[in-house]
């Protein structure tokens, strides 16, 4: 499987995400400078964490219309896979890959810490191989991640089992006290209705190294590998 890491200016998971592909996963993985257009024949394009120019406007909002998004975007229409991360799930949300947006934090303040998140389907290709009854603990950094919708794409992302992650308390348990952000029904992570674009807040590619004293993250990429060797 060849991966593809978008690099934008103020991007500071891109090496997170390449180690994570390339020297625990074995996957051929390159890194795409925002200015290319040339995605590299790649299977899958994530878009990683950071603060893609500056954030300004809104986290995400500039970085749709730098050149290599609409070749993301064209891939995406052709049933291409995309996996967004913090930053790339803002990233995503503005480019309409995914619906709804990501707000700023209800307390208003960066959020920066280990949380826990439950999947909430095994129907797609980062949750497939994923436990539905465990808490997985997956950090999160950042200062707009509260998931928001109307209420009709509210209903179609559930009709249509579009939630993959809910933030949740260490025992799987769902309250105001768990949600680092004030998501909407505690989402943490959603899929388009092709179920080839994936968004999510928190940081599974941080946690996938023994050396780091968690794992978590791993259940992700080893679902990933397993439904697209599969094919």
């Amino acid at each position: 499987m060849k991966i593809g890491v978008v690099i934008f200016p103020g991007s500071n998971c891109d090496q997170d995400a390449i180690y994570a592909f390339q020297n625990q996963f074995g996957c051929e993985t390159v890194a795409l400078w925002h200015k290319d257009h040339d995605l590299q024949g790649v299977d899958l394009v994530f878009l990683p964490g950071g603060f893609s120019y500056g954030d300004y406007l809104r986290s995400g909002a500039i970085a749709r219309f730098s050149p290599i998004m609409q070749n993301v975007i064209d891939f995406a229409s052709k049933g291409g896979l995309v996996w967004g991360v913090c930053n790339g799930f803002q990233i995503l949300c503005e480019s309409h890959l995914l619906p709804g947006a990501l707000l700023h934090n209800e307390n208003q303040k960066f959020n920066c810490k280990n949380v826990f998140i439950k999947p909430s389907t095994t129907n797609s290709l980062i949750t497939n191989s994923l436990d539905l009854t465990k808490a997985y603990q997956i950090p999160v950094a950042h200062g707009e991640g509260r998931f928001f919708c109307d209420e009709t794409t509210r209903a179609s992302l559930i009709a249509n089992d579009q939630i993959l992650f809910n933030y949740c308390d260490a025992n799987g348990n769902f309250s105001n006290e768990a949600n680092p952000n004030g998501s909407m029904d505690h989402i943490a992570g959603i899929c388009n209705a092709g179920r080839n674009v994936f968004g999510m807040m928190p940081h599974p590619e941080r946690v996938i190294d023994p050396e780091l004293y968690n794992t978590d993250g791993r259940g992700l990429f080893d679902s990933l590998m397993k439904a697209t060797l599969a094919f």
